[in-house]
């Protein structure tokens, strides 16, 4: 967006959705307009719900929504990004409106979440595709994308780590009200809405498997609107408040705050992409849990572990081992170089237009 507008062949216009106008979640409407940004609409669609119907009804609100704002906005391209329900409105609504859509992040897999097939649909919904690495180009195509139109430029939730002039130790830690000792974890974990088993049991095998690490620092992002997220935020809620001195348990941290504590963490644990993406660019190894992000790329700083305590106590204790460790300088991002945002506002610039959204199937 930053690229976006300072160029002069372009011209921004932003539509704040979903969790950005909930107060449960951080309300970071706020954050977007602190950091420059004039919003020329917003749109409601997140029901104060924590069901799978919620979600549902959330995506039909948030369609009729988009309709009316891009009817009356009337941009040439609608740039979307990744796999939330309330971005396939985006898509849908555009599309139907015949505006075209340029989509980042697809091409990725991610089996244990329902963003997973809403990344698909995305897809196939888009002209342009945005993606992060060379085998997610090769799956857009293999979804009948045609080859001219799909472009591997990294992924741009990178750049920040490159351009961000991030906090250090003493400073995020007055931030956060909270003293980094050692160990220090940085813990998201959201709901995987494609298991069969309720998100509270996964999650209360992380919190079990933390007790086995009574000298270590945590610090806790609540989950996402998912089905089952309220759950998860009362219990980390719980968790962190009998630990005032040693945990601290956050709806949001906003960019800035989230990579500046993420670059001091000994581990980042949980299921949040942040692990499978921005941590290895940071150097900083990852315990991931559970199925939600199968299917991804992994570097080498990525340790797996099914959500079982004893399995995670098992993979911290990995991560935290000498060994482990001294191989952290030589990981390498496998998600681009974190210059996506001149390449992607460049094609942005320069792709023409095309005069119908018809498009022919590429078959293999």
């Amino acid at each position: 967006m930053l690229e976006i507008q300072a160029d002069p062949r372009l011209r921004l216009q932003l539509i704040v959705t979903g969790m950005h106008l909930a107060p449960e979640f951080g309300l970071t409407i706020t954050e977007i307009r602190h950091d420059g940004f004039p919003i020329e609409d917003v749109v409601e669609s997140q029901l104060s719900s924590d069901s799978r119907v919620g979600m549902a009804k959330s995506l039909g609100v948030g369609l009729i929504s988009m309709a009316d704002s891009l009817r009356r906005l009337q941009p040439d391209i609608v740039v979307v990004l990744g796999d939330r329900y309330e971005i396939m409105a985006a898509a849908q609504a555009a599309s139907l409106l015949g505006i075209p859509v340029a989509h980042l992040s697809g091409g990725e897999v991610t089996e244990g979440a329902v963003d997973d097939w809403i990344r698909h649909c995305i897809t196939k919904m888009a002209w342009w595709h945005f993606v992060s690495a060379e085998s997610y180009r090769r799956r857009v195509i293999q979804l009948g994308e045609s080859p001219e139109r799909v472009f591997n430029l990294g992924d741009p939730g990178l750049d920040s780590v490159r351009r961000l002039p991030l906090l250090n130790r003493q400073e995020i830690a007055k931030e956060l009200g909270l003293k980094l000792g050692t160990p220090f974890f940085l813990v998201t974990y959201h709901p995987v809405t494609q298991a069969v088993a309720s998100p509270g049991r996964g999650f209360a095998s992380l919190l079990a498997a933390l007790e086995h690490f009574p000298q270590a620092t945590v610090l806790m992002t609540k989950p996402n609107a998912d089905a089952g997220g309220r759950e998860l935020a009362e219990m980390a809620e719980q968790w962190a408040a009998q630990r005032r001195e040693k945990a601290s348990c956050v709806v949001s941290l906003g960019q800035l705050r989230y990579l500046s504590a993420m670059q001091f963490a000994d581990a980042v644990v949980g299921n949040s992409s942040s692990g499978i993406v921005e941590a290895p660019a940071l150097k900083v190894p990852t315990v991931n849990i559970g199925s939600r992000q199968d299917g991804r790329l992994r570097a080498d700083s990525i340790v797996d572990c099914p959500e079982e305590t004893s399995d995670i106590v098992a993979a911290l204790q990995r991560v935290l081992s000498q060994p482990f460790r001294q191989r952290l300088a030589g990981t390498v991002s496998l998600y681009g170089d974190c210059n996506a945002s001149v390449a992607i506002r460049d094609k942005l610039a320069t792709e023409p237009l095309p005069a119908t959204l018809a498009k022919s199937f590429h078959d293999l």
